[in-house]
Formats: C-alpha cells, sequence, structure tokens
C-alpha cells in the first residue's frame, strides 16, 4: 500500500492540476473574505452607532461583540472548497482521460488497492488545499476586520477544523462525482453549475415554502461546515431565528452568515459526509468493473 500510495503523489505532483488549481483559490479565499470582512464590519459599527442597535438588542444580539470576523472567513473558505472539489474530479477521471488509469490499476494488487491508495493520497491533498484556504481567508480577515470584531482563540480553531473537516470531504465529494460520470468536463461543468447556480437558486426560490433545503442538499451542507460554526457564534440556525424578522430577513441574515437553512456545523457535517460516501461508494462501486481497455 505504502508503494501505491508514493505512487500516488508522484502522479499527482507530475501533472500543473494541483498548483494551477491554487491560483484561484487563493484569489478567490483571499478575495471574497477580504470583500465580506470589509462589509461587515462596517455594517457593524455603523449600526453600533445608531438606534439600529436598538433593535438588534432586542433580538439578544450585542452588535458591539459580533465576532464578524467569523462571516468573513466563512465566506472566504466556503468558496475556495470549490477548488479541492475539482481537484478530486480530476483523481479517476482524470486518468480516465489521458489514459493512465491502466497502468494504476495493473500495477496494483487489485483494484480496490488502487483505489483505496487513491483515497488516501486525496485525503492528504484535501487537507492541504484546507490549510491553504483558511490560511488566505483568515489573513484577508485580519487585513479588513477591526481587532474587536475578530474570532477569539476558540473560534479560530473552530473555523480551522472545519476547514480542514470541508476541504478533505468536499475533495473525495468530487473523486465520487468524477468516478461516476466518467468524463472531466462534464463532471466540472456540472459540479460548478450545481454548487454555483442551481441549489442556490432553488434555496432562495423555495425559500418561503422551507428553509432547510441547506441543510440537506450538498452545497448548504458542504457551506454549512464552516458557515454553521460562525452562524452558531451568533446564535443563528433556522429553528431558533427571532419571530420579529421576516421570512425575506432571515434569508438574508443566515446568508450572511454564509449558511441558509443550516442548523449547526456538525450536522451539517454529517449529511455533507453521507452525500460524500453515497457518491465515493457509487464511484467506487462503478470502477471495481468498469473497463479500462
Amino acid at each position: 500500500m505504502g508503494n501505491l500510495i508514493k505512487a500516488e503523489f508522484r502522479k499527482t505532483l507530475s501533472l500543473k492540476t494541483w498548483w494551477v488549481l491554487l491560483i484561484p483559490l487563493v484569489l478567490l479565499g483571499f478575495g471574497f473574505s477580504y470583500v465580506w470582512g470589509l462589509l461587515t464590519n462596517n455594517f457593524v459599527n455603523y449600526i453600533g452607532g445608531s438606534d439600529s442597535d436598538l433593535i438588534f438588542r432586542r433580538v439578544g444580539i450585542d452588535v458591539s461583540k459580533l465576532p464578524v470576523g467569523l462571516l468573513s472567513i466563512a465566506h472566504g473558505v466556503n468558496v475556495a472548497m470549490l477548488i479541492p472539489a475539482l481537484f478530486g474530479v480530476f483523481a479517476l477521471a482524470g486518468e480516465y482521460r489521458n489514459k493512465t488509469i491502466s497502468t494504476t490499476f495493473l500495477t496494483a494488487p487489485n483494484r480496490l488497492s488502487a483505489l483505496s491508495a487513491k483515497m488516501i493520497t486525496y485525503i492528504v491533498w484535501g487537507v492541504l488545499y484546507g490549510v491553504v484556504s483558511f490560511a488566505v481567508a483568515a489573513i484577508a480577515t485580519v487585513v479588513s476586520v477591526d481587532g474587536s470584531h475578530l474570532p477569539d482563540v476558540a473560534q479560530w480553531l473552530a473555523a480551522f477544523g472545519g476547514t480542514i473537516l470541508a476541504s478533505v470531504l468536499v475533495t473525495l465529494f468530487g473523486i465520487g462525482f468524477g468516478a461516476l460520470l466518467n468524463n472531466v468536463t462534464l463532471a466540472v461543468v456540472l459540479l460548478l453549475v450545481y454548487f454555483l447556480i442551481i441549489e442556490n437558486t432553488l434555496t432562495l426560490v423555495l425559500w418561503s415554502d422551507t428553509t432547510v433545503l441547506g441543510a440537506i442538499l450538498p452545497n448548504g451542507t458542504s457551506n454549512g461546515i464552516v458557515g454553521g460554526i460562525a452562524a452558531g457564534a451568533f446564535g443563528i440556525n433556522t429553528l431558533n431565528l427571532p419571530p420579529e424578522l421576516s421570512n425575506g430577513a432571515q434569508y438574508l441574515v443566515q446568508q450572511a452568515a454564509g449558511a441558509p437553512g443550516v442548523v449547526s456545523w456538525w450536522a451539517s457535517a454529517l449529511v455533507f459526509a453521507a452525500w460524500t460516501a453515497a457518491l465515493f461508494g457509487g464511484g467506487w462501486a462503478a470502477n471495481q468493473r468498469r473497463d479500462i481497455t
């Protein structure tokens, strides 16, 4: 198994994909965190010195103590998670496209060993992408958010751990998605369209009828891991928003936290892990018998 894992790392490092994808990850993660940091920081400073502060205090929110830096981190990390998902797509689907899958399977004792080595390798890559994602989001947050609104030590650690967990899961999700479709181009296009457009549109359009789509669908639950940590710091979830808030205001509040419809970070992690297991397991099963000639 050790030699198979080494071979997997050599294959990924011999290609440009791993570092090329780091470029949009850094740009997206830093950019979104920086912009959200500025917006939330300025907004909190504004309402903290206005009559609006009284409204927030009525629903139990002390504006002066809001760690809005967590919102900045959540938005930067969540958009950056698209990159390890795309990286995962190339794990198996890319090998079929490049016709290296035959060598991969034929040099291993069996396909189970080859796929297990690939899974372990990409878990490590998921951790590495998670570290970079958190680092750029954290830097952007520190630059754009006042010190009084930054997370405390426990919140920093929670956000870091959530980012690593989310990155590993989305990487494995991407592997399963690509393995099932067995077509890199189709998998990349569908994954981007679904995560960026389809699910977000469904959540928004159906919000007046149901607010739990974000708690059960893949994009919402992947975002809800770190977004749920941010939302939890504000006491926000689908089940306990103050009744004074209108339906539209509830959506905006949760969207600001990066987790519309999410109940808690751990629930999001469990649901998204189930999605990941289903896709990864399906891709694993499909590749046990797929023709490699």
